[in-house]
C-alpha cells in the first residue's frame, strides 16, 4: 500500500506540469491575437511580441514532449528560462512604456481599443510568466525525483551485487586451495 500512495505522490508533479504546460500552450496562441488585431502585418515590436508568443508555445510544446519520452532536462530548462527572459521584456516593455508601443506598433485602430489589446497582452504575458515559473520549479522538483529515484535503483542494485561478489571470491578462494 505505501508503494502505491508513494506511486501517486510522484506522479502528482507530472500531471500538474501537463496541465500546465497545456495551459502555457493555449495562452501562447492566443497572446498572438492581441498583436496581429493591432496591426497586420506587424511591425517590428509586434513581430517581437510574436517571438515571444512563439518561443513561449515552443517551450510548453517540449514540456509536452519531455514528460513523454524523458528528453533532456537541461534543454528544457534551457527553453524556459528563454521564454521566461522574454516574457518578461515583453511585460515591462508593455506595462511601463505603454504609449510609446501602442506608436511603435502603428495600429489603425482607434486609439483605446489598441490600448486595450496591449493591456490585454500584457495580462496575457503576466500570466504566462507566473505560470512558466511554476513549470520551471516543477520540472526541477519532478527531475529531483527522478534522480533520487535512480540513485536508489542503483543503491539496491550494488548492495543485490556484494553477494554475489563475496560469493564468487569465496569460491575462487576454494579453487586455489584444492
Amino acid at each position: 500500500m505505501a508503494a502505491s500512495s508513494y506511486s501517486c505522490c510522484s506522479s502528482c508533479p507530472y500531471v500538474i506540469l501537463v496541465c500546465l504546460n497545456f495551459s502555457l500552450f493555449v495562452l501562447s496562441a492566443v497572446s498572438l491575437a492581441p498583436t496581429i488585431i493591432i496591426k497586420s502585418p506587424p511591425t517590428s515590436v509586434g513581430w517581437a511580441l510574436v517571438m515571444v508568443s512563439s518561443i513561449s508555445i515552443f517551450s510548453s510544446f517540449l514540456g509536452f514532449y519531455s514528460r513523454l519520452t524523458h528528453f533532456c532536462f537541461v534543454t528544457h530548462v534551457t527553453l524556459l528560462f528563454t521564454s521566461l527572459t522574454a516574457q518578461f521584456l515583453a511585460v515591462l516593455t508593455l506595462y511601463t512604456k505603454e504609449k510609446s508601443t501602442l506608436s511603435l506598433l502603428k495600429s489603425p485602430r482607434d486609439p483605446r481599443e489598441a490600448m486595450a489589446l496591449v493591456r490585454l497582452e500584457c495580462g496575457v504575458f503576466i500570466v504566462m510568466f507566473v505560470m512558466q515559473i511554476c513549470v520551471l520549479c516543477l520540472s526541477y522538483g519532478a527531475n529531483w525525483g527522478r534522480v533520487t529515484e535512480y540513485e536508489q535503483e542503483m543503491k539496491t542494485s550494488r548492495v543485490a551485487e556484494e553477494p554475489i561478489n563475496a560469493k564468487e571470491l569465496e569460491n575462487m578462494k576454494i579453487d586455489i586451495q584444492v
